[in-house]
């Protein structure tokens, strides 16, 4: 039986590799703050850093995975981005935007929901 980290793990490569196959260029995975974690750093075709939260659910009777991005998460990233952004200042001159893609169903074969443009830095 895989463990959270695992399945987690697993999902996000999935999600990583979903997004490659739809013209986006993984430039990192899992950067981590203390305030918190961005899963995938992409590039779009149009030169746009795109901040990628991955969610998943096995069920969705409570709702789409993206469902749980709240208001809380939301800031955690907006703060994770804004100091990925301090540290690379070529990456800071460039367009950038938040999509939340969201899995659900089996581990091995999950349907996905691509949410572009979730949510905004400010």
């Amino acid at each position: 039986m895989a463990t959270t980290r695992e399945v987690g793990d697993g999902i996000e490569q999935q999600a990583a590799n979903y997004l490659q196959k739809r013209g986006m260029r993984l430039v990192a995975r899992q950067v981590r703050y203390k305030s918190g974690e961005i899963d995938l750093l992409m590039e779009d075709r149009d030169d746009t850093l795109v901040f990628v939260e991955v969610r998943y659910r096995r069920n969705i009777s409570f709702g789409d995975g993206a469902d749980s991005v709240n208001w809380t998460k939301r800031h955690r990233l907006r703060r994770a981005a804004e100091l990925y952004l301090a540290q690379n200042p070529l990456a800071s001159k460039r367009a950038c935007r938040f999509d939340v893609i969201s899995a659900c169903g089996r581990v091995d074969q999950p349907q996905w929901n691509w949410f572009r443009n979730a949510f905004t830095l400010n």
